[in-house]
């Protein structure tokens, strides 16, 4: 029986790519990309995943666009969900969507939940279209990769072991000054730091700082590099973020600028201000309950405004760090009840340690003991309530779908004065025989 050459080839190359996945992957990122993906349409997807998690990512990339649509599928579904997302990583808004076009759903949900990243994390910050480089290439060939690739400069390189963890890097001046026949593991230096991509903007300024780092790798849990952040583009997000979640937070519109159309400003700010001025008279009605005890007491409406702001700030306090815990995901929705334990014990012991003060200040003011006893009460109870509803709003607004830096302060300061109000009128009403 004749015995077709070609046949015999293919089945040689299989079991090449089966057996030595790293190996067949050095060879591919050594060739063209057009003679690469030539190379590997004669296999199927199956035998291909495994040397396409070896690849470097700009070079899987690059073979990837010149491979059948149907091919691309079949190999992404073979792909890990992370594999496959540290893939399209590579990829332009416009050629990542085209790809995950073609994906079933189910697939496609699994491997944008692992490209979605907080807004202030080191994910939305890298720029994932970045090669690497092994350890074992001489100067000679990284230079040629370099001028291939017409790589648009990082100020170093960053180098793969033979499983593509990150293992140190190489400056691009050592390279430079390096004989031909170097290879980059005998230049390289260990990585001062590396972050996850969900790791918070603050702890990246620090990095950056302490090291006087020009750019920083973001690493998987395995180790596999995702993507570089460079100080410039960190510089400037905090900027805008800054901005944005100061305006957020009265109530005006992220994207609202200093020169934005009058009429898009109102559109934007309005409800917002209806909001407000709805809960502030859910606040002064609690105050018209009791009428008759303050035109009774007239201390009591000038010591009104302390309990209220006392308990502003508390809620205000446990607002900040819960949000905080919810954005740098130290916290999930299901800790809520844990959050918001701790929150009323701090609450309760400031409130006490507040109402002792408060009561001092109020005794040498007044010199009474009843007053005293009403503000102290009063502060307590506004306290816990404030630490609470600082913790509990933005969960619960986060539960709800809705973005807790927009709504949460105004909810809180809603819970805050009327808690404080009923609070402190209430028990200044059952108290009345002491004051």
């Amino acid at each position: 029986m004749a015995v077709d050459p070609t046949h015999v080839a293919v089945l040689l190359n299989r079991r090449f790519l089966l057996d030595y996945p790293l190996n067949a992957a050095h060879r591919l990122e050594a060739m063209e990309p057009e003679d690469a993906a030539d190379a590997l349409a004669e296999h199927p997807a199956s035998v291909l995943a495994p040397v396409f998690v070896k690849l470097a990512p700009d070079a899987a990339a690059a073979i990837l666009r010149r491979l059948p649509v149907a091919f691309q599928k079949a190999l992404l579904e073979e792909l890990l969900p992370n594999d496959a997302a540290r893939l399209l990583g590579q990829f332009d808004g416009e050629g990542r969507h085209e790809l995950l076009a073609a994906l079933a759903p189910s697939v496609v949900a699994e491997i944008e939940r692992l490209m979605t990243y907080p807004t202030d994390s080191a994910g939305r910050l890298m720029e994932p279209r970045i090669g690497y480089f092994r350890g074992d290439s001489t100067v000679e060939a990284t230079i040629d990769r370099l001028r291939q690739t017409r790589a648009q400069a990082a100020r170093s390189l960053f180098i793969v072991d033979a499983n593509n963890k990150l293992s140190g890097r190489v400056g691009i001046q050592e390279i430079a000054v390096a004989p031909p026949g170097t290879r980059l593991q005998e230049i390289a230096q260990p990585l001062a730091a590396t972050v996850s991509p969900i790791t918070s903007h603050e702890e990246v300024v620090e990095l950056l700082e302490r090291y006087k780092l020009v750019d920083l790798a973001v690493v998987d849990t395995e180790g596999k590099l995702l993507g570089i952040i460079y100080h410039s583009a960190l510089i400037q997000a905090i900027h805008e973020e800054a901005t944005a979640d100061i305006q957020t937070m009265v109530g005006a519109s992220a994207e609202e600028r200093a020169l934005s159309k009058p009429m898009f400003a109102i559109t934007k700010r309005l409800p917002w201000l209806q909001i407000n001025l709805l809960t502030a008279f859910a606040a002064a009605a609690v105050v018209g309950l009791f009428e008759s005890t303050i035109a009774m007491f007239t201390a009591l409406a000038v010591l009104l405004p302390v309990v209220a702001g006392q308990s502003g700030n508390a809620g205000a306090q446990a607002l900040a760090v819960t949000m905080r815990g919810l954005a740098l995901r130290e916290i999930t929705l299901r800790h809520w009840l844990g959050v918001t334990l701790k929150e009323v014990k701090v609450g309760l012991v400031n409130g006490i340690a507040v109402a002792v003060t408060c009561g001092i200040g109020v005794y040498l003011w007044s010199g009474s003991i009843g007053l005293v006893l009403v503000i102290a009460l009063a502060m307590v109870v506004a306290m816990v309530a404030a630490g609470f509803a600082g913790a509990i709003v933005p969960i619960a607004l986060t539960r709800a779908g809705q973005d807790p830096a927009q709504a949460s302060s105004i909810i809180l300061t809603t819970v805050t004065d009327i808690t404080g109000f009923l609070a402190f009128l209430g028990i200044a009403t059952l108290l009345t025989g002491l004051l």
